[in-house]
């Protein structure tokens, strides 16, 4: 059997304590020992986005961040911000400007677009971009993407969230 090592972390604001092999991603643990597959495994070299969850309130590769790292840390999942409404109007508008198609990307996208919003709240179309530079989408073409965030920030800004 393979050495384990105690680790205690917070994820979606309930407390866990788990055994983990030292060498296990914080995506697999996720995955595999909480049973939240929001968070997709796609490159495992961080480069697709498709891993991203929120550590201390910022965004990380879950594919590259060891469970062990995690260790007294708070972790949010796309299923955390989506429980908890923060990412509603995202969703939406998502869905309003026909910015999903399979739907691989769309959790790394909803993270990069949420820790976005968060630090600036209107951004420019640029900027926007720049933000989504670390995620990969094989579908949409980006545009429609691009569109539904600008689109929440502009409601987000009028109070129409």
């Amino acid at each position: 059997m393979s050495e384990t090592v105690a680790i205690a972390l917070t994820i979606n604001g309930e407390r866990h304590r788990l055994r983990v092999e030292p060498r296990l991603s914080l995506a697999d643990c996720l995955r595999h020992h909480m049973r939240l597959t929001g968070s997709h495994i796609g490159c495992e070299m961080g480069a697709c986005g498709a891993c991203l969850v929120l550590q201390d309130g910022r965004v990380i590769h879950g594919c590259l961040a060891l469970a062990v790292q995690a260790d007294g840390t708070t972790i949010q999942t796309i299923e955390g911000l989506s429980e908890s409404g923060a990412i509603a109007d995202l969703q939406a508008a998502f869905h309003e400007r026909n910015a999903l198609q399979c739907g691989f990307c769309t959790p790394g996208m909803l993270m990069s677009a949420h820790e976005l919003l968060a630090q600036n709240p209107n951004p420019t179309r640029e900027a926007i971009r720049d933000a989504l530079s670390g995620n990969y989408c094989r579908c949409t073409g980006y545009e429609a993407i691009v569109d539904a965030i600008e689109t929440t920030a502009s409601r987000r800004a009028r109070g129409a969230a």
